[in-house]
């Protein structure tokens, strides 16, 4: 599932920013998640980093944010961000899940404990043909969940500013705007 290193040259003047949202929420007053019917929660296990992998790439492939980070747009580039997540120091395994139902894998979320103390969610995703039911909202809650039982008061994630559903989810858990970073991102790799 590897693939070999290469090294990229990257042309001056030859980045694009993308514009994206650090948001921030209080765990104090959070809702419990719900799944639909035919749905259930599979919690963090080392053998389900593959797993993991294979979902996060089914939720990002051909969306934006795998030109702003390019490992999301290929499996073996999700495999190697997951396995960097799991080696990170803060990494949270209740935070961490898989939404499933008799098909397999359906959502993803990975969370970890920032050095400030905040809960970060690395990344949060739903297969395409899983979406519109929820299950976005509800990954983005048990994770919360998940930092707040770990004793964390705060969480934040970043957001590409043109990912209008998202922000939507992110608003309706709670989540406030509290900064705007841009991320440059090597043409090669900006693919509209």
């Amino acid at each position: 599932m590897q693939t070999p290193w290469v090294p990229l040259t990257v042309e001056p003047g030859s980045l694009r920013y993308f514009k994206r949202y650090r948001m921030e929420i209080d765990l104090d007053r959070l809702r419990r998640p719900e799944l639909p019917s035919g749905f259930e929660w599979i919690p963090w296990n080392d053998s389900l980093l593959e797993a993991h992998s294979r979902v996060l790439f089914g939720s990002f492939d051909r969306e934006l944010d795998a030109s702003v980070f390019p490992s999301l747009g290929s499996e073996s580039g999700c495999y190697c961000l997951m396995s960097e997540i799991r080696r990170k120091q803060g990494f949270l395994p209740g935070a961490t899940w898989i939404v499933a139902n008799g098909n397999g894998g359906c959502g993803t979320v990975q969370g970890i404990r920032e050095r400030n103390g905040y809960g970060a969610i690395q990344n949060i995703g739903v297969v395409p043909h899983y979406r519109g039911l929820g299950l976005g909202e509800a990954l983005v809650l048990q994770s919360l969940h998940g930092f707040r039982n770990a004793g964390l008061g705060k969480a934040m994630l970043e957001v590409t500013a043109e990912n209008e559903a998202a922000i939507r989810l992110y608003r309706r858990v709670g989540f406030l705007r509290r900064k705007t970073i841009y991320k440059p991102v090597p043409e090669v790799f900006a693919v509209q």
